[in-house]
């Protein structure tokens, strides 16, 4: 999964480059959705048997219930209060969905949206890394 979020990242920043704005604002925001579930992974010891409803809730695209499956929502607390231009990023990020790619995009949202993920100091992107 954190190979994915890699892949994924790169391509959207191609398709962003191209002036793709629709594929990129999807990519990037399935790339999130990547870490994501490469921090819920990272619970699983080899040889574990997963619970059943960790593995039921991972099978999700919605980014704020990814956040609860990986334990992350303090972190993500304590993260936006300590800064906020990453509150910012999140709010931006959070609210991508799987349809998104049946969906037209603003070019000014899809390079606001993509800075939120992608941004070193303040993306979410960054954040997630540190939690995989």
């Amino acid at each position: 999964m954190q190979q994915l979020a890699e892949i994924r990242i790169r391509e959207a920043e191609a398709l962003l480059n191209s002036s793709l704005f629709d594929g990129t604002y999807y990519l990037a925001g399935y790339a999130v959705e990547c870490a994501l579930k490469a921090c819920i992974a990272k619970q699983t010891r080899e040889f574990d048997f997963p619970d059943k409803a960790v593995v039921n809730d991972s099978y999700t695209h919605d980014l704020e219930k990814l956040i609860r499956v990986a334990g992350l929502e303090t972190e993500l607390q304590e993260r936006s209060a300590s800064s906020k231009q990453f509150e910012v990023n999140w709010n931006l990020v959070k609210d991508w969905s799987e349809g998104a790619r049946y969906e037209r995009h603003d070019e000014r949202k899809v390079k606001d949206s993509f800075s939120a993920v992608t941004d070193r100091r303040t993306g979410v992107l960054a954040w997630l890394k540190g939690h995989w």
